[in-house]
């Protein structure tokens, strides 16, 4: 080829010029990485070269690193465990009542405050300790909730008398209160920062352990009384707290750092009166429907009063504790509050109700009486999975009612004289309805709330099932009066079913319930 040479600047930016026999070739390695260098003829006929504008090299791909999962065991693990803590502490102690009550020389009565001490300081400070997760950080609440148990437990596995074994009910109470609702606010967090969506496997979690946490209490207790008495259900938490703590330092990111408050601006933001008027009102109420049997009607005219007050207050309150403005707009999350509290009723009324029947109805054992009783946990465990895996909210809530009523219209037919298999079938249709409306109504109230209500509204979450649990209490006492009866089976078995009609006909008109949880985001 003739005429004048022209050079490709970009083939000498590579290391591979058109170098002909009369011009020197360009070394490759005397090309910076980082700038273009073009080449001109000089008048003697040889070339110089100019800098011209850099162009930065194309970047090489990067091996693709495998992306670590959101909501991997070691962010999970440390939440889920908190979590159950305060169902297994409810749970355990029913085998050390008799123990303590002879050390103690106590009644069946003193002793039994013991369970009504926990339920009460859970109901209230549920939502509370949301309300501090607010101010201090999700993480950081859940991590002083863990000191305060292991604080409880060594006060309980030590107390020289019964005045501190409630010191330490309470502390424990007021401890794993904690738990649920800051991991409500921490899965959010971590969802939301991460794109995920509604993590539906890992509310699915959360109501798994719930039930297993319900599967192993009674016998865990018998195995730690029967081995070392009844202190080591209290000396238990110890190690289980330290457990969780060290777990959650390693897998759970820390709290953003927070506005500074001086004392009294943290103080003003706790809405400190607003929280004692939550507390009076829940402790009327319960202890009002604690012992329907013998009502204190006062008692029901000073919770309508609290409440009442509580409402002006917060409404008024810059930082409330209850934020009843949000309630008020948010009729769905309101529905699904009271669909958790029927649904809880009826749950607590067939878990509690049935044993009592079986034992002194049908001359059961207790040890058959509970393994009669293992199908509701065993399938609300693997429904709760099979739900969460799908994130079907709207017709599992459906489907749950139906159960309901199919475990109601069972238990017509059980009397003193039947087999034990029309006690299994109920058994079965109670855990039905129980994984299916437990997942559903957490999500709901997941998808209903924002980031910075989640925690709040989590707390109030379980204080409704509280509401619903010591409800059944009482309406077994009056449906049994002093011996469990055919009769008195039946009546329950009548309102159990009726809340499943309650539950399909409030899901099946409330339009703003989805079909699965995504929706709703």
């Amino acid at each position: 080829m003739t005429g004048s040479h022209t050079t490709n600047p970009k083939r000498i930016a590579s290391g591979t010029g058109d170098a002909t026999s009369s011009a020197p070739a360009i070394e490759p390695q005397s090309i910076e990485p980082t700038s273009l260098v073009q080449v001109d003829a000089a008048p003697d006929g040889q070339r110089t070269p100019t800098a011209t504008a850099a162009v930065p090299e194309a970047p090489v791909p990067a091996a693709s690193a495998p992306v670590p999962k959101p909501f991997g065991w070691r962010f999970t693990a440390p939440l889920l465990l908190g979590s159950t803590l305060n169902p297994i502490n409810s749970a355990t102690l029913a085998t050390g009542l008799v123990s303590i009550g002879v050390d103690m020389h106590l009644g069946p009565g003193p002793a039994a405050t013991l369970i009504s001490v926990l339920y009460l300081c859970s109901a209230i400070m549920q939502p509370t300790m949301g309300k501090i997760s607010t101010l201090l950080g999700a993480r950081r609440t859940f991590l002083t909730g863990i000191v305060i148990l292991f604080v409880g437990g060594a006060v309980g596995a030590f107390a020289p008398s019964f005045g501190f074994l409630l010191l330490s009910r309470a502390l424990i109470g007021v401890g794993t209160s904690a738990a649920y609702p800051t991991a409500m606010a921490l899965v959010r967090r971590r969802a939301d920062a991460t794109g995920s969506g509604v993590p539906s496997r890992v509310l699915g979690n959360f109501s798994i352990a719930a039930q297993v946490s319900a599967v192993i209490g009674l016998p865990l207790g018998g195995i730690l009384v029967g081995l070392w008495g009844w202190r080591a259900l209290f000396a238990i938490n110890l190690p289980v707290a330290i457990i969780t703590y060290l777990f959650t330092m390693l897998g759970v990111p820390k709290d953003a750092p927070r506005e500074r408050r001086g004392g009294r601006g943290i103080l003003t933001a706790l809405d400190l009166p607003g929280i004692g008027l939550f507390a009076a009102t829940i402790v009327s109420l319960l202890v009002f429907l604690g012992d329907l049997k013998a009502p204190i009607w006062w008692l029901l005219a000073v919770f309508a009063v609290l409440l009442v007050a509580l409402v002006l207050w917060e409404r008024r309150a810059k930082s409330p504790m209850i934020d009843v403005r949000m309630l008020a707009r948010n009729s769905p999350l309101q529905r699904t509050y009271l669909r958790q509290t029927l649904a809880a009723l009826g749950m607590y009324t067939m878990m509690y109700g049935a044993p009592q029947f079986l034992e002194d109805g049908m001359h059961v054992d207790a040890a058959t009486a509970g393994l009669i009783m293992l199908p509701m946990s065993a399938a609300s465990i693997v429904l709760a999975r099979v739900v969460s895996n799908r994130g079907w909210v709207r017709w599992p809530l459906v489907t749950g009612g139906i159960a309901l009523i199919g475990a109601g219209a069972v238990g017509l037919f059980l009397t003193s004289e039947s087999s034990w298999l029309i006690a299994v079938g109920m058994s079965l249709l109670v855990g039905v309805a129980n994984g299916f409306t437990g997942f559903a109504n957490q999500a709901s109230l997941y998808t209903q709330t924002r980031a910075d209500e989640i925690a709040v509204a989590s707390g109030l979450y379980r204080t409704f099932a509280y509401i619903g649990a010591i409800f059944s209490s009482s309406l077994i006492g009056l449906a049994f009066g002093a011996k469990a009866t055919d009769s008195g089976f039946h009546t329950m078995a009548w309102v159990v079913g009726a809340l499943g009609v309650a539950l399909i006909l409030m899901t099946v008109f409330d339009r703003r319930i989805p079909k699965v949880a995504g929706e709703a985001r």
